[in-house]
């Protein structure tokens, strides 16, 4: 009777060490059993993450671009798959279809009406500003609403309804945002840094009205991105390397960084009023700027080039951008490199694949997030 009782002592401590594992495996890993199964996702932005918005408006984006993974241009300005693209694959969501792009596109789960050249305010590079992209979200949720509910009232129409999105699903779905570098890339460009600085509360402000516009709307879950490191960019470092106090110890141009990241605290702290002025919405707010000058400022340990080198196009003695090439005085300008993957810069403006992946892996997880929660668990953190 001793030996049973201390076999069913046994027993029960197994089972109750058993069980704590599991709990303390799903409490560490919301990704697994506590995944939010997001059945789509909307995304809005500009060109870091345009899957064909701005191709299928205006001029197609050319080879090389697309090169390293899709083997042709996909309406990336990379050489393959972009930040949103990895957030696709992590949720496992297909690529976006852009909004714009009316050729082979399938908008069941969701769509992206981000555009390259796009920014919060107009006027910018790009006449779709953010304020266009939510005009064109609302028009766009409710003409498939109320043809779905038409076409799911004839059952000899399965292939039309197939490509649409479910009107219950809006509210299902993960909203990402990533915009507000052209805002301040257009202010560098044509006023000074002051204004700049200046100007940043307003551009804040409009992405707040989109934000309230957005859950006017059903959405619920946001995924909003700060702006990267504008700074590091190599179009911009290179404008400003025979100024070499306005450089860091990176060889970024301080002034535009600076500028980049009181964006961004002010960006952090209107997502800290939004969770108490929209008390049925999750916010994550992720630092894609401290990802990016992380992977920046470690680029020759991670095995890239120069964070200054770029890949294809030109600024140096013959301005040609990526796509293109020319020939002066005997010298070709605008070739791509040979090895892209060893780039963190793509075009000197976006990013590679290889960085972009890289960005990715350290910010799906969580550990660049306020809350720190992984991008599939981004719907059970608390306020």
């Amino acid at each position: 009777m001793k030996g049973d009782s201390w076999k069913l002592f046994y027993a029960f401590g197994l089972l109750v060490f058993g069980l704590a594992t599991q709990w303390i495996a799903v409490k560490s890993d919301v990704g697994s059993s506590y995944s939010c199964g997001f059945p789509a996702m909307y995304n809005f932005g500009d060109s870091n993450s345009d899957t064909g918005g701005i191709s299928a408006a205006f001029t197609e984006i050319q080879p090389p671009n697309g090169e390293t993974f899709f083997g042709h241009p996909a309406g990336r300005a990379s050489d393959g798959r972009l930040i949103v693209d990895f957030i696709a694959e992590n949720l496992k969501l297909p690529y976006l279809s852009a909004y714009l792009d009316s050729v082979g596109t399938n908008f069941r789960r969701g769509a992206n009406f981000a555009t390259g050249g796009s920014s919060v305010r107009p006027p910018g590079y790009s006449p779709f500003n953010l304020g266009v992209q939510i005009s064109q979200f609302i028009q766009f949720k409710a003409r498939t609403t109320a043809l779905y509910n038409q076409l799911s009232l004839n059952r000899r129409t399965p292939l039309a309804i197939s490509n649409l999105p479910r009107p219950a699903e809006f509210s299902q779905a993960l909203y990402t945002i990533d915009i507000g570098q052209n805002d301040l890339a257009h202010g560098f460009q044509y006023t000074t840094g002051k204004q700049v600085v200046a100007s940043i509360p307003d551009i804040i402000g409009q992405l707040s009205q989109a934000i309230h516009i957005l859950y006017k709307e059903g959405a619920r879950y946001f995924w909003v991105h700060s702006t990267g490191p504008i700074g590091c960019l190599p179009y911009n470092v290179l404008y400003y390397k025979s100024n070499p106090g306005s450089l860091d110890k990176n060889g970024c141009v301080r002034p535009q960084n600076e500028a980049a990241m009181e964006f961004n605290r002010q960006l952090k702290d209107k997502i800290s009023q939004l969770r108490t002025q929209l008390p049925f919405a999750k916010f994550t707010y992720v630092d894609v700027y401290s990802a990016k000058y992380a992977l920046i400022s470690n680029a020759k340990n991670l095995g890239f080039v120069d964070p200054h080198n770029f890949c294809c196009g030109s600024f140096y003695g013959y301005h040609i951008n990526c796509g293109k090439n020319a020939v002066v005085n005997g010298t070709v300008y605008g070739n791509p490199c040979n090895h892209p993957s060893r780039h963190i810069s793509w075009d000197g403006i976006h990013y590679s694949q290889a960085a972009n992946m890289w960005v990715a892996d350290h910010i799906l997880n969580g550990s660049f997030s306020d809350p720190p929660v992984p991008i599939q668990g981004a719907c059970h953190h608390q306020k």
